[in-house]
């Protein structure tokens, strides 16, 4: 059980750890890829920000943000590999941060084929977060190893 529980735990993390490699690899001084197709995105939250909040919402660099996905998903994805649920957290605050910001069905039409995609791939995410949420809550509730008292020996007269 404890060699499928680990490989089970790789497969899992290798969906994070190879998305921050790919990331990372292109990431140059513009912030790559990653930004042109991120950059737009930022722009709408931060304008739903600054409509909720005022004009003190401070601006958000994208690639500071790639920056830190790339971090939460290599480092949490590396932990979550030795079955700490520290990398469950990491990679759980990576999916409610970025999910909605990444794929942002709901500013679409229904009827737009680009709202199915980005739903598909949001209810992705949400599953990846269900399965690190229970992942954490049966780390919490397996039983440590249970310290075994001896037995007091009888005496016999």
């Amino acid at each position: 059980m404890g060699f499928v529980s680990f490989l089970g735990r790789v497969l899992f993390a290798s969906l994070f750890i190879l998305s921050a490699w790919q990331t990372f690899n292109d990431f140059d001084d513009d912030g790559g890829p990653a930004a042109d197709e991120l950059a737009p995105k930022v722009a709408i939250l931060h304008r739903f920000l600054t409509s909720k909040f005022g004009h003190g919402v401070p601006r958000i660099d994208v690639k500071h943000f790639i920056l830190a996905g790339m971090a939460l998903k290599g480092l949490g994805g590396i932990v979550f590999v030795f079955g700490s649920s520290t990398g469950a957290h990491l990679l759980m605050y990576y999916l409610l941060v970025s999910t909605p910001i990444l794929y942002d069905f709901f500013n679409y039409k229904i009827h737009d084929p680009m709202c199915h995609m980005l739903l598909a791939d949001f209810l992705q995410n949400v599953a990846l977060f269900g399965a690190l949420l229970f992942f954490v809550e049966m780390k919490k509730l397996s039983p440590r190893k249970m310290l075994r008292k001896k037995l007091p020996k009888s005496k016999t007269t």
